[in-house]
């Protein structure tokens, strides 16, 4: 099993930044990629950021320039620095880590998700 724990969440006003970490601990073989997601009050869960264990990313639309993803391999750890926050980037966001067991298997792993409210 893997934990995946989340920090970093807060209150801020539109404009203001945030950096959230995440910290993956336990029986860790290999972490192809991690993640952030985002939901919103009665939205369905988002992909905002993903980085690669080659250090490809993929970025959602709407924070593409604002938002940036880093991971540190060797501390499987990644985190999202947020700038320009908007009202609508208000939501509880997800780690999310994808890994592969020693045996090859491929499973997929969530953090129990941190508020971001950005207020106007």
């Amino acid at each position: 099993q893997v934990q995946l724990v989340e920090s970093g969440g807060g209150s801020v006003q539109a404009g203001g930044a945030l950096t959230l970490s995440c910290v993956a601990s336990g029986r860790i073989y290999m972490i192809n990629a991690m993640a952030w997601y985002r939901q919103g009050a009665g939205k369905g869960r988002e992909l905002v950021a993903l980085m690669t264990t080659s250090g490809g990313t993929r970025y959602a639309d709407s924070v593409k320039g604002r938002f940036s993803i880093s991971r540190d391999n060797a501390k499987n750890t990644a985190s999202l620095q947020m700038n320009d926050l908007k009202p609508e980037d208000t939501a509880v966001y997800y780690c999310n880590a994808d890994t592969l067991s020693r045996d090859l298997h491929r499973n997929e792993y969530w953090g129990r998700g941190t508020q971001v409210t950005v207020s106007s």
